[in-house]
């Protein structure tokens, strides 16, 4: 039977890791996911986990045990938020082109500068393309269920993943959550047997050899085949998932999109506030609906695109800006999605929520207000804009929605 708790986006991690009890750990702490090492580290200390806890002088070292365990054929795990994934950049990419399953908690939260310790997802969408998978989560009980899941994912493809939670919104924030029990946790996730690894006699293995140019790009194709082969894995341990907690996941969620004129594309902790101006909108008459998408890495970029081209009029959210003078990283990818569709809606960005900035339900009214104009008015206008930032635009007057 199930066991409701209440708990933090950190101890719900460091809960599932309990559970899962992996071989090893690397860790240094780094605002806002100390608490995710904070809280194994009692586990261990009362005798519940007989993980090999690694405290390390930097998350560049964090990663190294990982990917040293990883290689010598141990289930590893790590926790890192912010600059703390900026330095373990260059290890980003040598664990993912080393093939070694990884599962490392991403509590995200905005990169220097200026210096900022709020929430938003530029250190996570920075590492886009370092061959890691990306999942991220909206509530607690999606960063639990997440991590556990994450588990066999990283194991069934060999590819590292990232495991993403908004900082200190769900990190810190508590919430009614309902934990599995161990047991059914354990059988889950079963016991880690690699098929090769450095430790295994008889079978010698290179890991991270150097890659002249007759091997270098047949690797690099390796891993977006493996990135590609991995969506219907996603799915399957998905639906394992919900046969053993009655919880359905997938590559993104729609909500009341049934019959929606317009809708907005978010990611993590945002969308809960985004479902609400939804709900207030359409107990208005007004055909509104929402996108989460779940997973990044693979980017599901046919159904995420079916799903769009249902509406007259999309917003693509980002968290995180990319400085392409052409929008963030979701939009960028979301809108190429359409391109191939001859059906297909009008596109805009939204940059918002950077440093940690707050986005209301006003903000999401306006900007489903916006999109009711462009669907009217069959003008997109300036495609990529920002909501909820200061702009001396607004107070000098004649500021046109179009423009923004």
């Amino acid at each position: 039977m199930a066991i409701r708790e209440r708990m933090s986006g950190n101890e719900a991690i460091a809960t599932a890791m309990r559970q899962i009890n992996p071989d090893v750990m690397g860790a240094f702490p780094i605002t806002p996911s100390t608490e995710i090492p904070e809280y194994f580290s009692k586990f261990m200390a009362d005798g519940q986990v007989d993980t090999q806890f690694v405290p390390v002088e930097s998350e560049h070292s964090a990663m190294s045990v990982c990917i040293g365990a990883s290689a010598a054929g141990a289930r590893a795990v790590t926790a890192t938020s912010s600059c703390g994934l900026a330095y373990m950049w260059e290890l980003l990419y040598v664990a993912a082109s080393s093939r070694l399953p990884i599962t490392m908690a991403v509590s995200n939260r905005a990169l220097t500068g200026p210096i900022s310790i709020g929430n938003d997802h530029s250190d996570s969408m920075g590492a886009r393309d370092s061959g890691w998978l990306q999942i991220y989560a909206e509530n607690n009980q999606e960063v639990y269920d997440n991590f556990i899941q994450a588990t066999l994912i990283t194991e069934a493809t060999r590819l590292p993943i990232m495991v993403c939670q908004d900082g200190f919104i769900t990190s810190h924030g508590v919430s009614n959550i309902e934990l599995i029990e161990d047991e059914k946790v354990k059988e889950f996730v079963g016991e880690y047997e690699p098929e090769t690894y450095l430790l295994k006699a008889g079978e010698p293995l290179a890991v991270g050899p150097y890659g002249t140019a007759p091997y270098y790009m047949e690797v690099k194709r390796q891993q977006a085949q493996a990135m590609k082969d991995s969506m219907p894995v996603i799915l399957e341990i998905a639906e394992k998932f919900e046969k053993m907690t009655g919880r359905s996941y997938a590559f993104f969620e729609e909500y009341r999109m049934e019959d929606a004129e317009v809708a907005v594309v978010v990611i993590g902790s945002s969308a809960g506030t985004g479902k609400e101006a939804v709900d207030r909108m359409r107990d208005e008459g007004r055909k509104v609906g929402l996108i989460k998408l779940r997973v990044f890495r693979p980017f599901p970029r046919e159904m995420l695109a079916q799903a769009m081209c249902r509406v007259k009029a999309v917003a693509i959210m980002d968290k995180a800006e990319s400085f392409s003078n052409s929008g963030g990283p979701l939009f960028n990818e979301a809108r190429s999605a359409l391109y191939d569709l001859a059906d297909r809606p009008y596109a805009i960005n939204y940059i918002y929520g950077l440093g940690g900035r707050d986005i209301t339900v006003e903000d999401f009214r306006e900007i489903y207000g916006d999109l009711f104009i462009i669907a009217d008015e069959d003008d997109p206008g300036d495609v990529y804009r920002y909501i909820g930032v200061r702009d001396s635009r607004y107070e000098e007057g004649g500021f046109d929605h179009k423009k923004r």
